[in-house]
């Protein structure tokens, strides 16, 4: 259980749990047109997405990135890159890692240090989703 002996804005997050990951992602949440708690509740929701998306990856090799960047970049933009980094590490797999580590790093949204849940400088980038995502710049340029 997550004790409150301080207030919410006061409590430092060295290490998120199950318990205080919601309240972590509260306090960094910034979305200007959210009305209610559902709205914040829809955005989190979008682990779960990353998290089947990226499990049918590693099980079939099929990468639906554009969908993923999506996710991804909403998350970044509703509870900045630092908070979103922490939680998607934190909740999803580590057979996950090397795939968000590429695509955070394709992203230039890649945390310079590292965060309390992983070691990031020891994780190698994926070399599939390297490539795939190449492929996505290369669109990109005129």
């Amino acid at each position: 259980m997550l004790d409150l002996k301080e207030p919410p804005y006061m409590i430092k997050f060295e290490k998120l749990t199950n318990e205080n990951y919601i309240m972590y992602a509260m306090k960094n949440y910034t979305n200007p047109s959210c009305i209610d708690i559902e709205e914040f509740y829809e955005d989190m929701n979008r682990i779960k997405y990353l998290k089947k998306l990226l499990q049918n990856y590693n099980n079939t090799g099929i990468l639906k990135e554009r969908l993923i960047l999506n996710h991804i970049i909403i998350l970044q933009n509703v509870l900045g890159i630092e908070c979103s980094s922490r939680i998607l590490f934190f909740k999803l797999n580590e057979s996950m890692y090397p795939a968000i580590k590429t695509i955070l790093v394709f992203l230039n949204t890649m945390p310079k240090e590292n965060i309390p849940e992983i070691d990031l400088t020891s994780l190698a980038l994926d070399e599939n989703v390297v490539s795939v995502l190449r492929n996505i710049g290369k669109d990109l340029k005129p």
